[in-house]
C-alpha cells in the first residue's frame, strides 16, 4: 500500500506522523471517507466542501482542494482496487502534550483500501448512549470516534452491524457511521440535522433523489417503521431487517428497493453530483 503523507507518497511501512502529532494526542482532527470504484472517487466534490466545514468549525485552516485532489489521485493510481474506501484526514499537526496546537501547520493523510461490497440488508441495534445535539462538534465529522468504537463493538456483539444513538431530547439521531432512514405509511422519512446527526453525503442525496423528508423522529419510531433502512459512504442504501430484537420483513421493502434502485442509477450517471 502507498499512502499520501504531508506531500508525497510513502509505503506503508514508512507512513509516518509523530507522536506529538495533535490528531494522536487529543483527537484534534478531521476526515472524509470516500468510495472509489475502479479508480473513480465518488462525489468527492462535495467531500471537499464537508472536509473544509469541518476544519473550519474545529478551528483548523481550510484544507488546499488541490492538493488534496492530487493527493487523491496518486494514491488511487498507486493502489488498484476494484472498490475502495479512500479515507482523507487531516490533524492540527506536531503540537506541545494537551489542548493547545503548535505552529508548524496541520498534517494531511490520503490513505486507500479495497473492501468488499456490503450485503443488502443489515441488522441493527440501539443504543443508550446518547448523540449531544447542541455539542461543540456537531456536524463536524472529526477523528474522536472512541464512542463510535465502543457503540460499534457492542452491535457486533449482537450480531448487528450498527448501533443507532438517540440524541438528548430522546428523538432518533444516526448510526456510528450512517444515517438512519424510516418509511412511514409510503412515505421516508429522516431526521434533520438539527436532531445532531452528521449531515452525511449519502443522505443529502438521498433525500435529493428521492423526495425524503427531514423529520423529527421519536426513537420508538423503529419499532413502527414500515421499513428502514441506512445510507453511508461504503453502503450507499442498505435495508434493515432487524432492529434490536424486531424482526422487519426479511425481504427488502418495496419503498428501500426503489431508493436503491434510484440512488444505483443516479450515481452511476453522474460520479460527481
Amino acid at each position: 500500500m502507498r499512502i499520501w503523507v504531508n506531500g508525497g507518497l510513502r509505503d506503508a511501512d514508512d507512513a509516518r506522523l509523530s507522536v506529538l502529532d495533535h490528531g494522536l494526542t487529543v483527537g484534534d482532527g478531521i476526515f472524509e471517507t470516500v468510495r472509489t470504484s475502479e479508480g473513480r472517487p465518488f462525489a468527492l466534490t462535495r467531500h471537499l466542501a464537508r472536509l473544509t466545514r469541518s476544519a473550519r468549525g474545529l478551528g483548523l485552516p481550510d484544507p488546499d482542494h488541490d492538493e488534496v485532489r492530487r493527493a487523491v489521485a496518486a494514491v488511487v493510481e498507486a493502489n488498484p482496487v476494484a472498490l475502495g474506501r479512500l479515507r482523507i484526514t487531516c490533524t492540527g499537526g506536531l503540537s506541545p502534550l494537551g489542548s493547545d496546537r503548535g505552529t508548524d501547520g496541520p498534517s494531511l493523510v490520503v490513505a486507500l483500501d479495497g473492501v468488499n461490497r456490503r450485503p443488502d440488508s443489515t441488522a441493527v441495534i440501539t443504543v443508550p448512549w446518547t448523540r449531544n445535539e447542541r455539542g461543540a462538534l456537531v456536524g463536524l465529522k472529526t477523528t474522536s470516534y472512541a464512542e463510535n468504537v465502543v457503540a460499534l463493538a457492542r452491535a457486533r456483539e449482537r450480531g448487528a452491524s450498527e448501533a443507532l444513538f438517540p440524541n438528548t431530547a430522546d428523538r432518533l439521531c444516526e448510526g456510528t457511521g450512517s444515517n438512519v432512514f424510516v418509511v412511514l405509511d409510503g412515505r421516508v422519512h429522516t431526521p434533520p440535522v438539527t436532531s445532531g446527526c452528521l449531515a452525511g453525503i449519502t443522505r443529502a442525496l438521498a433525500v435529493e433523489w428521492t423526495g425524503a423528508e427531514e423529520t423529527d423522529l421519536p426513537m420508538d419510531v423503529l419499532a413502527e417503521a414500515d421499513e428502514v433502512f441506512l445510507t453511508s459512504t461504503l453502503r450507499d442504501i442498505q435495508a434493515v431487517h432487524r432492529v434490536d430484537g424486531r424482526e422487519l420483513t426479511p425481504e427488502i421493502g418495496p419503498v428501500t428497493a426503489k431508493a436503491m434502485r434510484i440512488f444505483a442509477e443516479r450515481a452511476g450517471d453522474d460520479l460527481d453530483p
